[in-house]
């Protein structure tokens, strides 16, 4: 499978950023000894910048895993931009080269191009599609109201919800990519292979 992962200017800010981090070990590695210098303060801003870089890579890499089975990754920004502003849980999956069909219980048959303002209404709080995941294979909403199968293993984190232990289930049992809108937080994460990684929802554009 070949993937594009040249998204500029997302990958510059990715360079800059661990460049910065770099920059900053070797400030505190020189001060260190020193007794008029605490270093705390200087690891903090570390801390600070990795949870930064790490959401940006997360950012960089969604796009790597999409670009090549669907072309309406921008359609899915905008759509996980909105949800997340307006605190609607969603679910997402994007299938990739493995078939989901025997794995997940289908729901409602939708059959129409993805846009944010159709996974805006299905994802809509009242809506009967919203408790469910929406499947997109290539540029087409499947489907809608689809259960997923949900992870056995230990997430480390007791409050992970229903629809993050779905999202992680489907990403074990296929090379899926399940993108997920936390109800309660409005923060936009994304399954694959079984992990759960974090997407940088400060910057306007996502990915």
């Amino acid at each position: 499978m070949e993937s594009n992962c040249d998204f500029s200017p997302l990958k510059q800010n990715l360079e800059d950023g661990i460049k910065n981090i770099i920059d900053l070990l070797e400030i505190n590695l020189n001060v260190l000894g020193n007794e008029n210098h605490c270093v705390l303060g200087g690891l903090e801003d570390v801390k600070e910048n990795l949870i930064k870089i790490e959401s940006m890579a997360a950012s960089f890499y969604l796009n790597c895993y999409l670009s090549s089975f669907t072309d309406t990754y921008d359609e899915l920004s905008i759509a996980a931009q909105i949800l997340s502003k307006n605190r609607h849980g969603a679910l997402i999956v994007v299938e990739r080269s493995d078939s989901v069909d025997s794995i997940i219980q289908k729901g409602t048959t939708i059959g129409a191009l993805v846009t944010p303002k159709l996974l805006g209404s299905i994802f809509y709080p009242g809506n009967p599609l919203h408790d469910g995941a929406v499947l997109i294979k290539g540029n087409q909403v499947v489907s809608a109201a689809n259960v997923l199968p949900l992870t056995t293993g230990v997430t480390g984190d007791k409050k992970v919800g229903t629809r993050h232990r779905a999202a992680l289930g489907i990403s074990e049992k296929s090379d899926a990519l399940a993108l997920v809108v936390s109800e309660e937080t409005g923060k936009i994460s994304f399954a694959l292979h079984g992990r759960l990684y974090p997407i940088n929802t400060r910057n306007p554009i996502l990915f």
